[in-house]
This record gives C-alpha cells, structure tokens and sequence, in this order.
C-alpha cells in the first residue's frame, strides 16, 4: 500500500495493492502497518461505520464535526467512483482554509484519512456510487 500526504495537515490518500486474477480481483482498502506508517500513529477505535450510496451528481457534504468531540474518518469508495474533497476548518490550522481532492474509483481503490476538525465531502461521478466509512465516534447531532 502506498500513502500521500494531501495538502490539508493531517490528511492522507492510500492506495492499496490490487490482486486480479480470472475470478475478479482482491485488495485491503485498509491496512493497520501502513497506516501507522504514514500517519505516526494507529487507526482510531471504530465506533461507527457508514455506507451510502448515491446516483450520479450528488454532492454530500461538506460534513464535519464540531471539535469536541470531533471524528476522524476513513472513507474508500466501494463501487462507482466520486471526487472526495477535504477541507481544513480548523481555526489556527497551518493549513486552515487549505482544501484537496482525490478521485476515490473501482480502478485505483484509494481510501482517504482525515484527523478530527477537517470537513469532508464528495461528488459521485456514477450511478449507484458507494462509499464506505471507519468513524471514531458516533453520529452527535
């Protein structure tokens, strides 16, 4: 797996190895060792997943969590394909306003990591697009 450091502080794109073969093909979107790697530190505690699915042209966001309590995210598109977008909300930030796109797709099956206080939205270019997400905490609204 490969990781990039995006240009929001703390926020990274991973790209998993993909293994085809004649019955499809197999990956790990997530991977605690290289994660740690280029993060610093372990994946938070998952205290909720998500999953949505949305047609063609929906933009859902910019979501974000007031800080406390805050939510990291982890988010990989599982079928279709968006542009994922984050930006840094955090007041004080070095990078506050800073923002960063990643096309999260079925051919490259990158996954983004954002730190607590960074919002996060996206634009599904497909039908049918899902994205999956690993939270630190639950839904506070």
């Amino acid at each position: 797996m490969s990781a990039r450091p995006l240009r929001v502080a703390g926020a990274y794109a991973f790209t998993p190895k993909v293994f085809p073969d004649s019955r499809g093909a197999f990956l790990s979107p997530f991977q605690e060792a290289a994660f740690t790697a280029a993060v610093g530190h372990p994946l938070f505690p998952v205290a909720q997943s998500n999953h949505s699915v949305s047609a063609r042209d929906v933009v859902r966001g910019i979501h974000y969590t007031l800080t406390p309590p805050g939510t990291a995210k982890y988010v990989y598109c599982a079928r279709g394909s968006a542009l994922d977008i984050v930006v840094d909300v955090r007041v004080g930030s070095p990078t506050f306003g800073a923002w960063d796109a990643v096309l999260l797709d079925q051919a490259d099956h990158r996954a983004m990591y954002f730190p607590v206080g960074l919002g996060h939205a996206f634009v599904s270019l497909e039908d049918d697009t899902v994205m999956s997400y690993m939270l630190s905490g639950g839904y506070v609204a």
